[in-house]
């Protein structure tokens, strides 16, 4: 597979001049196609994807890395602008979702509006991902991720009902994959699965043992020192040449990859752009990730 370039259109943080969102949304380009992975809550998308050049109506797939209501609520204008356009997600990632605090509970599922837009039958481009899946040569979607670690969580109180008492292990989490020639480069949403876990099936499943870069949220805020150490430890086995922590990784957990892994972390945010599985990587103009 070529090259990926790969442009975060939605994140917390963001360039000047674009909007910031608790969310994420990412622009994939590789081979010809265009891939939207997530749409972050809706708001920020349509405004910081014309500012980046980036033309929606174009989009080929869109892959849902899961059900939360940050990663689905552009769905609808996605679907409008690109009617042809592709839907890849688990059947599980329409059902209600709730956070639960202290007796508190706080929906955050998939808005209303996306899932009627996904469940309707007059729109066909839906694909349910109940298992791995090739979307061309090279590159895939993970599907449900096995939980092997005895140290990752999901990352939160996280359940099916408002009472909090069916426990929600989110198993409609899952990843995209895309062979190049210096490895893989792995798209994660939230890495709910553990983004250990994530990236060892993306190996299993691709056949490519070498990690080159991982672009997302790793759900490690609040992790603890044993999760953050056992992560550190096994991303350094996996020897990766790049990290893109985004989204939901948490302060400190950023602090410490950078401690770990120096300049192989580049902390993303909304308008940043990486040439992957390159001899050298692209960040908006600015060569970095020399070949190791």
């Amino acid at each position: 597979m070529s090259a990926v370039k790969v442009t975060i259109v939605v994140d917390n943080t963001a360039k000047d001049g674009l909007a910031s969102e608790h969310g994420f949304a990412a622009w994939i380009e590789v081979a010809g196609r265009r891939l939207l992975f997530d749409t972050g809550q809706g708001p920020a998308l349509p405004g910081n994807a014309s500012k980046l050049s980036i033309d929606l109506r174009a989009t080929d797939i869109l892959v849902l890395s899961h059900g939360h209501y940050d990663h689905t609520g552009g769905v609808p204008l996605v679907v409008e602008l690109a009617p042809a356009v592709q839907v890849y997600l688990h059947p599980a990632a329409t059902g209600p979702r709730y956070s639960v605090h202290g007796g508190s509970a706080r929906a955050i599922g998939m808005p209303e509006a996306t899932r009627l837009v996904l469940e309707n039958p007059c729109f066909g481009g839906v694909h349910w991902v109940r298992r791995q899946l090739e979307l061309a040569a090279g590159a895939g979607i993970t599907g449900p991720i096995p939980r092997l670690t005895d140290f990752e969580v999901t990352g939160g109180p996280f359940f099916i009902d408002a009472g909090g008492t069916l426990s929600d292990s989110i198993t409609d989490d899952l990843a995209l994959w895309i062979r190049t020639e210096r490895g893989l480069v792995v798209i994660v949403g939230c890495s709910h699965a553990g983004l250990i876990n994530t990236l060892r099936y993306a190996r299993r499943l691709s056949g490519e043992s070498r990690v080159h870069a991982v672009v997302g949220g790793f759900h490690m805020a609040g992790a603890s020192e044993r999760r953050l150490q056992r992560t550190m430890d096994s991303l350094k086995e996996l020897d990766l040449d790049m990290i893109v922590p985004c989204h939901c990784t948490g302060g400190v957990a950023v602090e410490r990859l950078r401690e770990n892994f120096g300049e192989r972390v580049v902390p993303g945010l909304a308008g940043a752009a990486y040439m992957l599985g390159t001899a050298r990587g692209v960040a908006d103009g600015t060569h970095f990730g020399e070949g190791r």
